[in-house]
């Protein structure tokens, strides 16, 4: 994102919409779901009528993006192997589009299944079903305090080794030299305030499920601070580490950094990637801490996600467990064989991404604030509820934050990205054809929607209208009549 942003220019955007955007709506996240325990839907249903059906319009967002992490992390753990032999040979883009993920060469949707790719992408769907059965505390949070720390330490030392190389310190500069003339591209602020959505994992439920999690007397803000600082601060380890790397492939190639090309997306870690591991010396252990740290990264985040569709079933259907977690992994885990395991899996992941992340989470995050901002008139009991017993207090400014930057903000955002989908299409040049980013685009958000209204109308077990009405979390003494509730 920085680079095809102005590299030091998309820093100060990127601080900007993480102070304005992320923090605030990180908070609203927390406040709904400690104070309404539970998932999405029932923490937004206990808020007000109808907030049930959003909060399954997060979950479907979560369940889509759930189906195509897996492939991801595949391929992240397949080339953690091929990093040892450098498998790729002299031509990895002919390795990862050809041999690889045999891609058809032109977009459309196609069940041509590609074989090789079924053994690493079934033992990623077996992971998740084994840390999700073990729970919360067992699984989920063992996982984490394993994985994470093991994350930071890999990444280190591939930022470390990539200091070192030649040429890493014109990559530097170009992540921290700004180009003032790109901060009046509207274009760069708009990528800054999706990249921190997406990463900060807000608006599609992840927060509200986990801050269900947080003792009753947890201090809220102190937390949330914790968490979006710590995720921006590895971000900008990485970059680092990613441009420290270019700076090197640059000074190699007789090329300046801003020439370089194949740096968006999978191109960028299947591809440029593996051609500098290729170029530097030592380079098969760097391409095994790269990947490696790729598929941590990656396992940590799947299960984050997971963890929001298993929890709202088990208290829809009132499902065990192990019962919701075979449900989810099994539902999630053909989908993506059918749709990402194929010849044209690549245009469908790049499709399913675009639309997913900046048409459905930024409309479920335009929403949420408004309606709870403006229908509701809620944020004076939600903030009161966040400074309860947090040490971090906030004031009126996190209420204009909610109630007018980020919706403004977001609007601006979707009308902008909506429109430029609508008129020129998405894909490239030429653009994928109208059918399949109707299909594979539009009919993604479309699918969300549907599944929102789906198990909004379902009949649940106990997800009744005069439960939501009735409970009230202040009539709650203690942690332990909590865990009654939960």
């Amino acid at each position: 994102m920085a680079y095809e942003n102005g590299g030091g220019a998309f820093l100060i955007p990127y601080l900007v919409a993480l102070l304005t955007a992320g923090i605030p709506i990180l908070f609203l996240d927390y406040a709904i779901g400690h104070r309404y325990q539970g998932s999405a839907p029932r923490a937004l249903g206990r808020l007000f009528r109808g907030g049930q059906t959003l909060g399954w319009f997060q979950v479907g967002i979560s369940f889509v993006i759930m189906c195509y992490y897996g492939v991801i992390l595949a391929w992240a753990a397949s080339f953690t192997i091929f990093s040892v032999t450098e498998a790729w040979g002299d031509n990895p883009t002919a390795f990862f589009t050809g041999e690889y993920l045999e891609l058809a060469e032109t977009p459309g949707l196609s069940l041509d299944i590609v074989g090789h790719l079924l053994l690493p992408l079934l033992l990623v769907w077996l992971a998740v079903m084994f840390v999700m059965v073990l729970g919360v505390q067992n699984g989920l949070e063992k996982a984490n305090k394993f994985f994470l720390p093991l994350l930071v330490v890999l990444f280190t030392i591939l930022v470390v080794r990539a200091l070192f190389l030649d040429g890493a310190m014109d990559g530097l500069n170009a992540l921290f030299t700004p180009d003032f003339s790109q901060l009046t591209n509207t274009d760069v602020w708009l990528a800054a305030y999706s990249q921190i959505f997406f990463s900060l994992s807000i608006a599609f439920g992840i927060m509200i499920t986990y801050s269900s999690y947080l003792k009753r007397k947890s201090d809220l803000t102190t937390t949330g601070l914790v968490a979006g600082f710590a995720n921006s601060s590895f971000e900008i380890l990485a970059g680092i580490g990613v441009f420290a790397t270019l700076g090197f492939m640059a000074a190699a190639s007789g090329v300046g950094v801003n020439e370089l090309e194949g740096l968006t997306g999978p191109i960028l870690s299947f591809v440029t990637f593996p051609q500098i591991i290729s170029m530097m010396p030592g380079g098969p252990i760097f391409g095994v801490l790269f990947f490696g740290s790729l598929v941590l990264a990656g396992f940590t985040s799947m299960i984050s996600i997971a963890q929001v569709v298993v929890a709202a079933l088990q208290e829809k259907f009132e499902l065990g467990r192990a019962a919701a977690s075979a449900l989810v992994v099994g539902v999630c885990g053909s989908i993506s064989i059918v749709l990402f395991a194929t010849t044209t899996g690549l245009y469908t992941l790049d499709t399913v991404d675009k639309y997913i992340n900046e048409i459905g989470i930024i409309t479920s995050a335009i929403l949420m604030t408004v309606i709870i901002s403006w229908g509701l008139r809620k944020l004076p009991e939600l903030q009161a509820h966040l400074n309860l017993v947090s040490a971090f207090q906030v004031g009126t400014w996190w209420r204009v934050l909610i109630s007018f930057v980020v919706p403004v903000m977001l609007l601006v955002m979707i009308t902008t990205t909506g429109l430029s989908l609508i008129q020129d299409g998405y894909g490239g040049d030429p653009p994928y054809p109208r059918s399949y980013t109707n299909l594979m685009g539009w009919g993604t958000v479309g699918f969300a929607i549907l599944f929102a209204l789906v198990f909004t109308v379902l009949p649940g077990r106990r997800d009744t209208a005069a439960e939501d009405e009735a409970f009230d979390p202040d009539d709650l003494t203690g942690d332990d009549e909590l865990e009654e509730v939960r």
